[in-house]
C-alpha cells in the first residue's frame, strides 16, 4: 500500500526457485531493465556476464572481508568489545571486521582480554529464542560444512587456533543444530584463504602491525571493501586515517550504525553502486534531459 501511495505501478512479486531455473533466464532475458542483487563475487559476476549481452544495469551488494583496526592510542577495553561483536549472528554478517589489526604494543593485553570475553561468548551459545544465549547457529548443514573447510585448511596452512576451531560437537548432537564455536586465529599468512575469503561464519583472524602505515595497508590489503572498523582515542586521526580505508563505509569507535537515509554499498569486489535514502535513485531510473528554446515557436506568429 505505501508503494501505491507512493505513485509506484502494481509490479511487485516474488519468485522462489533456485538461480539455474529462474534466475539464470530472467537476468538474461532483454526485457529486464534493471538488475539488482545481493550476495557472492561468483554468482555477481555469472550475472554481470549475462546483463552485458543486453546491455542492462546492475547494482551489486557483495561480500566483505572487513578489518577491525585498532590504534595504539585506543581505548583497549572498546576495542575488545567491537571485536567480540563481530561473533553477532554467528558472523553471518556481510559487514563484520573479521580480520582484527592490533598494534603489537598493545597486542598482549588486548589478546588477553578478547579471548576471555570471546570465551564467554562462546559458553552461552544455544537457542536463539533464550534471552541468555550469545550466539546461535549458522544457517544449514551445507553452510556448516563450509565453514568447517575453512578452518580445517587454516589450521592445514599453519595458522594456530586460539580459540574454537570445530562444531559444537555436543550442541548439535543434543539439538539436531548447526552450531560452530566462535573462533580466533593468529598467526596465518597475509595471503592464506582464511585472511582473504569470506568465511561468513565466527570466524576471526587477529593479526598484528608495527606502525600506523602498515596498520592501514594491511587494512586495505583486500579485493573487498565494503566496510571497515576503526578504534582511535584521537578525533584528528580517526579522521585522517578513515580518510584513507577503502570502505564503503567506515565506523569510528562503534560497528553496525546505520543511518539510511546515508550511501551503503561497497567497493572493489564488495560491489557496485549506493543504495540508501536518495542515492540509489538514478540506478532505478532512466534520466531525461529536455532543453527548449522559446524561439522556436514565438517568432511563428
Amino acid at each position: 500500500m505505501v508503494a501505491v501511495a507512493a505513485g509506484l505501478p502494481v509490479v511487485v512479486g516474488e519468485l522462489q526457485q533456485v538461480g539455474t531455473e529462474a534466475g539464470a533466464p530472467l537476468v538474461a532475458d532483454p526485457r529486464v531493465r534493471r538488475i539488482s542483487f545481493t550476495g557472492s563475487v561468483p554468482t555477481a559476476q555469472k550475472i554481470g556476464a549475462a546483463a552485458a549481452a543486453n546491455v542492462t544495469p546492475v547494482s551489486f551488494e557483495l561480500g566483505g572481508k572487513s578489518p577491525l583496526l585498532v590504534l595504539d592510542d585506543a581505548d583497549v577495553d572498546l576495542a575488545v568489545e567491537l571485536a567480540v561483536e563481530q561473533f553477532d549472528n554467528s558472523g553471518q554478517v556481510c559487514l563484520a571486521a573479521v580480520r582484527i589489526l592490533v598494534p603489537e604494543s598493545i597486542a598482549p593485553r588486548f589478546r588477553e582480554a578478547f579471548l576471555v570475553k570471546a570465551a564467554d561468548v562462546a559458553q552461552g551459545q544455544g537457542d536463539p529464542r533464550d534471552e541468555a544465549t550469545t550466539i546461535g547457529p549458522l544457517v544449514g548443514r551445507t553452510h556448516l560444512e563450509r565453514v568447517d573447510g575453512f578452518v580445517r585448511r587454516a589450521v592445514a596452512d599453519g595458522a594456530r587456533v586460539l580459540l574454537g576451531g570445530e562444531p559444537n560437537h555436543e550442541l548439535n548432537a543434543r539439538t539436531g543444530g548447526t552450531y560452530y564455536r566462535p573462533t580466533v586465529f593468529e598467526g596465518a599468512d597475509p595471503t592464506s584463504e582464511i585472511v582473504c575469503s569470506e568465511v561468513f561464519g565466527p570466524v576471526l583472524t587477529l593479526q598484528t602491525y608495527r606502525s600506523e602505515e602498515e596498520g592501514i595497508a594491511m587494512a586495505n590489503d583486500t579485493e573487498y571493501g565494503l566496510a571497515a572498523t576503526l578504534v582511535t582515542g584521537d578525533p584528528a586521526r580517526a579522521e585522517r586515517v578513515a580518510a584513507r580505508l577503502a570502505a564503503g563505509t567506515v565506523w569510528v569507535n562503534c560497528f553496525f550504525v546505520r543511518d539510511l537515509a546515508a550511501p551503503f554499498g561497497g567497493n572493489g569486489h564488495s560491489g557496485i553502486g549506493r543504495e540508501g535514502g536518495t542515492w540509489s535513485f538514478d540506478f532505478y531510473c532512466d534520466v531525461k534531459n529536455s532543453v527548449f528554446s522559446p524561439k522556436g515557436w514565438s517568432d511563428r506568429g
